[in-house]
């Protein structure tokens, strides 16, 4: 049995396509498509549908893939246990995160662990925190920094309150008051931080009986601190978000205080690998 094969399906169906696949598994594209094509000829089925717009399952390969996927974790499993056995020489930590903690956290806690643990790697994926919670239940990655609460299937490490705060252009008349007023802010043309369901800044807002003119709704925060920079409106941010920004803005305290709680997130810390045991020693190094 090649494990390079099963491996190669799997990642092709969880990644969508040759290429990408072929992108985080160093491999080339062809060199992928190969072993998969090995591995339909070995088992006489047709494992995927091939189109312009990427690669799916069929009936015969939906039935498989669960044992494939099976097979490679607890390949990647044993591999662990070797390492674990020999010293921590080596080992993969996938991460899911958001831009703030990738940006402003990661890097400081990379950096610790790697002076000793250099030959450790690492894959990031970035989302937002719904996505993240499904990767880390669908073992996508092996932990993931998100809002708190997350999910009861998970177990989760309290990080950090991170400070929500008024967002104004330089000379707003509301900066030069100690605390922007929550309410105040619903009289200005507003800039929404939210993607899918999730808001903590709408939730704020509910919780005060209060509704904001939300005149633009995005995930990308820098689109948010420019929009403001240029006069097109107030938000609400972050304190975390706005760590060593270029942008001309003010940031005041809110009357009301409020935060977002920030925490790390993963199946089972007794299952972890030993390189992410190891790993979340260096949290506090963020």
């Amino acid at each position: 049995m090649n494990i390079q094969k099963y491996l190669a399906f799997v990642k092709t169906v969880e990644y969508g396509s040759f290429s990408e696949t072929a992108k985080r598994l160093n491999y080339s594209q062809s060199g992928i498509s190969r072993m998969i094509g090995d591995l339909e000829k070995e088992w006489q089925l047709t494992l995927l549908e091939r189109n312009k717009s990427g690669v799916k399952l069929t009936s015969d390969g939906m039935k498989l893939f669960p044992h494939a996927k099976r097979i490679c974790m607890a390949h990647e499993k044993l591999q662990l246990e070797i390492d674990e056995l020999n010293g921590l020489g080596s080992g993969l930590i996938r991460i899911g995160t958001f831009s703030s903690v990738a940006t402003h956290w990661l890097p400081l806690i990379i950096k610790a662990f790697q002076k000793t643990y250099p030959n450790v790697e690492y894959e990031l994926l970035i989302g937002d925190h719904g996505e993240i919670e499904t990767w880390l239940l669908e073992g996508r990655i092996d932990c993931g920094f998100l809002r708190l609460p997350a999910s009861p299937d998970l177990e989760t490490l309290f990080l950090s309150q991170d400070r929500l705060m008024a967002i104004l252009p330089e000379g707003h008349p509301l900066a030069s008051l100690p605390k922007v007023p929550l309410a105040s802010l619903c009289q200005e043309p507003f800039m929404l931080l939210k993607k899918g369901e999730q808001s903590e800044i709408l939730e704020l807002f509910e919780r005060c009986n209060l509704k904001p003119k939300v005149q633009v709704t995005t995930w990308d925060d820098y689109a948010i601190m420019s929009m403001v920079e240029n006069g097109l409106g107030v938000s609400i941010l972050p304190e975390l978000i706005l760590k060593r920004t270029s942008y001309q803005l003010i940031a005041k305290e809110l009357d009301i205080p409020a935060y977002r709680k920030i925490g790390l997130a993963l199946k089972s810390k007794k299952n972890a690998s030993p390189a992410l045991k190891r790993f979340l020693a260096y949290l506090d190094y963020r």
